[in-house]
């Protein structure tokens, strides 16, 4: 279960509520997103996107579905929402 502080400092920019609203109900490559967050007017680094994509994952936002292999370097994650509904309890 996810505190709240953590939800709120991963949740806190809102290039992260694009990145949210980008995968939705899909699970998409990081190259995808980024394309995606371009055709949005937002302009990241690939770092930059690492960046949001790790605090996303890391406060259990999203999580890695799978990878692509490219045949060269690295495999390139797949993305998808690792939760869809938020339930705050105060007590």
């Amino acid at each position: 279960m996810q505190t709240l502080r953590g939800l709120a400092k991963a949740l806190h920019c809102p290039t992260r509520w694009e990145i949210v609203a980008i995968i939705g109900n899909r699970e998409l490559k990081t190259e995808e997103i980024m394309d995606k967050l371009r055709e949005k007017g937002v302009e990241l680094t690939r770092p930059g996107l690492y960046y949001h994509l790790s605090e996303l994952r890391d406060a259990g936002v999203i999580e890695v579905a799978d990878y692509s292999e490219s045949g060269r370097g690295a495999p390139e994650k797949i993305w998808r929402l690792a939760m869809k509904k938020i339930d705050i309890s105060l007590v």
